[in-house]
């Protein structure tokens, strides 16, 4: 990797917070999962590890060394590691990178132990979701890599409101709805909040359930301390009050327009068996995103479906039968 690619990955945000790209852009990763080294010399806080590319772990690497400040070979690049939520894209990387720390650390100390991180994340039970590949990528890690938790575990539970270190201040936000244990961090020395997947530098981010991810959002908005956002994925948000709020305003939104919609009779309005029919996940897709080209109504049927299933435990709409884009609403009242 020549030296322009590697000033286009590592960026220095603030005296504080240096960001370092996962090396995986795409469509929904955008330029790529943002990393994050808070402190102004090491032992530093890492924030997320990418998803195990290749090419990452050299631009860290680049980046602990041309910042390290410390004289001192006995501290540690890194102190402490915090995992936002269990998205592969970052945890993936948290193998390599603990063997990065070890290897920086025995090439600057001939006989001094090694000074291990700490794992840090918001404890929640993923055991049943399929999707999780967590369990194997700590089954994976060398032993006395990581320093484990007073309860022998893996992972230093991460709780709401926690000032994660005297040194970083890192204060902890629980922001449900994108993923259960999704995290946001107040780095107060940057007047930022750094926002994981719950609020992206460009676009709007997915969730698992819809009323809680706006809580959450409200819960960020009424939080004090902040301007700025680094987010997970894109570039950092300089408004970034204003975006949270357009993001609630969003969802409102497109709630009300479900509802509007919901009200009005379904077509055609009796079904051929001569009963009343009733609108569907699809049939709302289909009226909702009318204008755009049908190859992006399926993916919109997962965010409509969602809503659905708000309004639902609001007691606003009910559910007549059938599954996925084919279950039929009707509303009830608000």
């Amino acid at each position: 990797m020549d030296k322009l690619e590697v000033l286009a990955s590592v960026s220095r945000l603030s005296e504080n917070v240096i960001r370092v790209l996962g090396q995986n852009p795409g469509k929904f990763t955008l330029q790529g999962t943002n990393t994050y080294i808070i402190g102004k010399q090491r032992p530093f806080t890492l924030i997320d590890t990418g998803e195990g590319r290749e090419g990452y772990t050299p631009l860290l690497e680049s980046a602990l060394r041309d910042n390290g400040g410390s004289s001192d070979p006995s501290e540690a690049d890194v102190s402490d590691i915090v995992i936002s939520h269990w998205h592969h894209d970052h945890v993936g990387g948290l193998p390599a990178v603990l063997g990065l720390l070890r290897r920086l650390w025995d090439e600057r100390n001939v006989a001094a132990p090694f000074k291990p991180p700490r794992l840090h994340k918001f404890p929640v039970s993923l055991a049943a979701n399929p999707h999780n590949r967590l369990p194997e990528i700590l089954e994976s890690l060398a032993q006395g890599s990581y320093t484990p938790s007073p309860e022998g575990q893996p992972f230093h539970d991460l709780h709401d409101a926690q000032v994660l270190s005297p040194s970083s201040q890192l204060r902890v936000l629980h922001t449900p709805g994108h993923t259960v244990d999704s995290i946001c961090l107040h780095v107060p020395q940057d007047g930022a909040l750094y926002t994981a997947d719950t609020v992206l530098g460009q676009g709007t981010a997915v969730f698992e359930d819809l009323a809680t991810y706006i809580a959450s959002l409200r819960t960020m908005l009424d939080f004090g301390g902040y301007t700025i956002l680094y987010p997970g994925h894109g570039p950092v948000v300089a408004d970034g009050r204003q975006v949270i709020a357009t993001y609630i305003k969003h969802r409102l939104e497109r709630e009300a327009q479900i509802v509007g919609i919901l009200k009005t009779p379904s077509v055609p309005s009796v079904t051929s068996s001569g009963e009343e029919s009733a609108w569907t996940t699809w049939t709302l897709v289909a009226t909702i995103y009318a204008e755009y080209p049908e190859s992006l109504w399926l993916p919109a049927a997962r965010g409509v479906d969602l809503h659905l299933r708000k309004l639902e435990g609001e007691g606003i709409v009910k559910r007549l039968g059938g599954e996925g884009k084919d279950a039929r609403w009707r509303f009830i009242g608000e």
